[in-house]
């Protein structure tokens, strides 16, 4: 039986070969003037499913936020899950959907579903493609389904029906599964010839090891015509390709592999819109058509490489026709993922992105002889020109995509012709060695300190015909961030400060002016100048004579980083000279108006004088400020809702988190905390702007409601940060009391534009830390959403163990326990699970002492019954179905004892492997000989395990749990 995952094989492994795929007929790439246009083949799929009452629902994110099992969405069906799994709720919007249709984004990249690597080798290969689907929700079945698949395709496509195949399930007698004589049945009344309509092993679809599944039926169409291609379906030929799966979810795999008919049944299918459009425009290639021809005719604009000509393998002598399909598949994928809130970075989905860009970003410079910064930004529009009416996320987003783009390609750019440098050297001493990979440790530091991803790394090794030797990477890697780990501590131990006599020296040092460090509002690098060098306590005229790794302190003109103030932690980035010098800022710091960056050279040299480019870390940047932001929020909120008398003592900003202390006296209760929480997130919602602009110190101090640090010195004119007021207007009106209902505070840290950027907020944690002195934890945006995912699926596990018995449940429940306890959640939603929990463990409690005792009772009761009605027997030997239970064995024991009878008990764990038994002789029996020692041991030899006690009683637990009825017969 196949098992396939939400349609991410609706293609399976029945995809030609690589092999296959170069033998393909070469066609030149031309732009399409037929009937059938991608736009139109799309349209026409949607008009037909509306006009068969379907609801239209847009795809869901190729970022799939709420599944943490995907990296991308890779199916339709994925944001139908709930409704195939029974959990959604039957009052929303959702849950009232019956018909659906929609294209769905796709991306197949990272994970177990990844054709990145495969990409450009084939005329089918996509790392981001387009699922058309319709569903039915326990409406329609396989009836309506076939015929509108039939009819769409035949009649309204107009595909020639002698070309056409369908596929049903075969059945699979030993599991129990019958074939799918319905679907047969249905597709036969459609007119199809019998030897058209084939029986499949493969057609069997499920979601998991448990839950929905049921049987598809496929849709394949030969290219050639003519002949009877029968035989060839489900092959690896690639003129007979699948182009819709019809999947009808009927049944409910339970824990033990056993099938149940699914109350409601549902339609899922999927049909892959670049292949249709091949199919549609008689093209043999994908890449043929007109969903990439409009992509191929501004790459080589951009470029002035030779024209596509859709060559494979061995064909494509120079390279250039698979640039064009890699690049062209890459920007498809960035764009749709950039506009869903993906972010190129080095962790999960972020890398996938990155790598994606980089490989693109090589194949432009290296085949197709262009420059990189801003080349896939100069591509991406016209993306959205062809796709943007459809998917209005990418027009939306266009802005924001360009800038990421722009900043990852150009951050590659800096260190794409040196690591290429790099690698030939590398390859070449390979060669010369005779060896045929390269050496690990070099293929490591061309993605620490070049940023070559390791699969780019292989690529390019392979086009030389090389490998890359593994092990040594790895070994590498580990190398790597164990050193990492004592930088850190050396970074934390060698700080660089500037001490009371070095800041006396700045101050007599013309050359060296204060930093003009006003830009850190702002958006974005700017240019300056290195003015001081500091190392070993004393200033440098550059870094040459500093060694290698050595931290050590640069001072610029100006800057845009944010050096570590008001509780706001410091920035990191990089202070660089494109293409000759990086410099890695670890820690940034103020003293009396100079700005020290801390750090250490990751390559090149600086000296004062040099212009740099100052860049932060805007990707930790932005969580800061919505942290801060939020502090601001929370601080006015607390004021609000316990009173006048809350004072900051203290606060943190991270980029994960936000900390703050403040004066109350009590514990903070979960009504007064859910209020605070409440009022913060209505805040956000009201999406006001953030205003910040520096006052005089004596006017500012009068404004109505401001809040201030007690005891803080502030500088003159001082940083005032407003919520929904222009700082402005507030100064035109100090006294004005309508200041007391928003925040204003002194601080000069940086914040969101709109408190709307903020997303979202959670109270994560509130204790004491002092006497009168509480502290409240909370997260935001993305870390918010975090937590209410790990809150969601605790809750769906406690939901699950409440229908679950025994063991099973009291294992759960225990684990769950301790998991909950250590899960950074809301404090509302831990305290709710808390109380749940602890009724479902009070009941289960009570539900296993009354089990227990009955059991026990029974046990009891069925020695004394035994020897009531065989007075004269002398010894009693049982199997007890108490899973094990010492206590219960020994209870039994010990009334054969009060009634003067020798025992020997036994109790098989199933689950926990194990076999307890436990016995007592009587004073008759050891007058004979009967030592209860030996006896236990003897029991052992059969049960293995150990076993001890006394003359008169032992016990012991084996492991053979299936020689019970052998230990038994040796114990009598």
């Amino acid at each position: 039986m196949r098992l396939a995952f939400l349609h991410s094989s609706l293609f399976r492994s029945r995809r030609p070969s690589h092999r296959i795929a170069l033998r393909l007929p070469l066609r030149m790439s031309s732009s399409y003037d037929g009937p059938w246009t991608a736009r139109k083949v799309r349209e026409e799929f949607f008009n037909y499913f509306r006009s068969k009452n379907h609801t239209f629902v847009p795809s869901s994110s190729t970022v799939p936020y709420d599944d943490p099992t995907l990296l991308f969405a890779n199916a339709g069906m994925n944001q139908y899950k709930s409704i195939f799994l029974g959990t959604v709720d039957p009052n929303s919007e959702r849950g009232k959907l019956k018909r659906a249709f929609n294209s769905q984004k796709c991306i197949r990249a990272g994970g177990k579903h990844n054709d990145l690597e495969d990409v450009g080798k084939d005329s089918y290969h996509h790392t981001f493609f387009e699922m058309l689907g319709n569903w039915s929700f326990g409406d329609y079945f396989k009836k309506e389904a076939i015929e509108f698949s039939w009819d769409l395709l035949t009649n309204v496509y107009g595909l020639p029906k002698d070309r056409l195949y369908v596929t049903y399930y075969a059945g699979d007698p030993q599991n129990g599964i019958p074939t799918d004589e319905e679907a047969k049945k249905h597709w036969l009344s459609q007119g199809i010839s019998p030897d058209h309509v084939i029986a499949s092993k493969g057609n069997f679809w499920e979601m998991g090891a448990t839950g929905p599944c049921g049987p598809c039926s496929e849709i394949h169409f030969d290219r050639i015509g003519g002949r009877n291609a029968a035989h060839l379906v489900d092959g690896d030929d690639p003129n007979v390709l699948e182009i819709w799966n019809n999947v009808f979810i009927q049944f409910n795999r339970d824990d033990d592999g056993s099938l149940k008919p699914l109350p409601s049944k549902h339609v899922d299918t999927g049909m892959g819109f670049e292949r249709l459009v091949s199919v549609l425009q008689n093209k043999l290639s994908n890449y043929d058509t007109d969903v990439f021809s409009p992509i191929f005719t501004r790459i080589q604009e951009l470029t002035g490489a030779r024209p596509y000509s859709g060559k494979f393998g061995n064909d494509d002598v120079d390279g250039i026709d698979t640039a064009y399909r890699i690049v062209a598949d890459h920007v498809r994928t960035l764009s749709f993922a950039l506009s869903d809130g993906g972010v190129p970075n080095n962790v999960g989905r972020g890398y996938v992105l990155r790598r994606i860009l980089r490989r693109g970003s090589r194949y432009v410079r290296k085949k197709l002889g262009a420059p990189i910064g801003s080349f896939f930004s100069s591509l991406m529009p016209v993306v959205v020109e062809t796709m943007g009416d459809v998917f209005p996320e990418l027009t939306k987003k266009q802005g924001d995509i360009k800038e990421i783009l722009d900043e990852e390609e150009e951050s590659f750019s800096r260190t794409l012709d040196r690591g290429e440098k790099l690698f030939d050297q590398y390859a070449t001493r390979t060669k010369d060695l005779g060896a045929k990979e390269l050496n690990g440790a070099d293929v490591w530091r061309l993605y620490d300190t070049y940023g070559f991803p390791v699969d780019l790394t292989r690529l390019m090794a392979e086009e030389l015909g090389l490998g890359i030797n593994e092990e040594e990477f790895e070994d590498a890697q580990e190398h790597s961030k164990l050193a990492s780990k004592g930088s850190f501590k050396k970074d934390k131990a060698d700080l660089v400060k500037l001490d009371v006599h070095d800041l006396a020296a700045l101050e007599k040092n013309d050359a060296i002016p204060k930093t003009d460090d006003s830009f850190k509002f702002q958006l974005g690098n700017i240019t300056a100048t290195v003015k001081g060098i500091y190392y070993h306590k004393e200033f440098v005229p550059s870094s040459s004579g500093i060694p290698a790794d050595a931290n050590f302190g640069v001072l610029l003109d100006r800057t845009s980083f944010y050096a570590e103030a008001g509780g706001q932690e410091y920035d990191t980035g990089n202070i660089v000279i494109d293409g000759a010098t990086d410099f890695e800022v670890t820690n940034v710091q103020a003293y009396n108006g100079y700005v020290l960056h801390t750090g250490s050279l990751k390559y090149g040299q600086l000296s004062v004088g040099d212009e740099v480019i100052s860049s932060y870390d805007e990707l930790r940047r932005w969580p800061l400020r919505s942290n801060h932001t939020a502090t601001h929020i929370l601080n006015f909120c607390l004021r609000e809702v316990l009173g006048d008398h809350i004072d900051q003592k203290g606060s943190l900003v991270a980029p994960t988190k936000l900390r703050f202390d403040f004066s109350h006296k009590a514990q903070i209760s979960l009504p007064e905390l859910a209020k605070i929480e409440s009022m913060s997130i209505d805040w956000i919602k009201k999406n006001v702007k953030v205003y910040g602009k520096d006052l005089v110190l004596t006017t500012a101090h009068r404004i109505s409601g401001l809040r201030a640090v007690f005891g803080e010195a502030y500088p003159d004119p001082v940083r005032v940060v407003v919520l929904g007021y222009d700082v402005d207007e507030v100064a035109k009106d100090i006294d004005n009391p309508k200041w007391r209902s928003t925040s204003v505070e002194f601080c000069g840290g940086t914040h969101v534009a709109k408190t709307g950027d903020i997303k979202d907020f959670v109270i994560t944690e509130e204790s004491g830390i002092a006497k009168g002195i509480r502290r409240i934890v909370a997260v935001t945006g993305q870390e918010a959403h975090e937590a209410f995912r790990i809150a969601n699926s605790l809750k769906v596990r406690l939901e699950q163990l409440e229908s679950t018995e025994g063991k099973e449940k009291d294992t759960g429940l225990k684990a769950l326990s301790v998991e909950l306890g250590q899960a950074d959640i809301s404090v509302l939603l831990k305290a709710e699970l808390k109380d749940r929990l602890a009724t479902v463990r009070k009941a289960l409690d009570k539900q296993i002492k009354e089990k227990e005792n009955a059991i026990n009772k029974a046990a009891v009761n069925a020695l004394v019954t035994f020897f009531e009605e065989k007075p004269d027997s002398e010894v009693y030997f049982a199997i007890l179905e108490v899973d094990g239970n010492a206590k219960i064995l020994q209870n039994v024991v010990m009334q054969g004892k009060k009634l003067g009878k020798t025992v020997y008990v036994f109790s098989v764990d199933t689950e926990g492997g194990k076999v307890a038994h436990a016995n007592y002789v009587s004073e008759s029996a050891r007058s004979r000989g009967l030592d209860a020692r030996t006896w236990a041991s003897k029991v052992s030899d059969i049960l293995g395990g150990k076993a001890g006690g006394k003359e008169d009683g032992a016990q012991g637990v084996g492991v053979n749990v299936t020689q019970v009825e052998e230990a038994l017969r040796v114990a009598q």
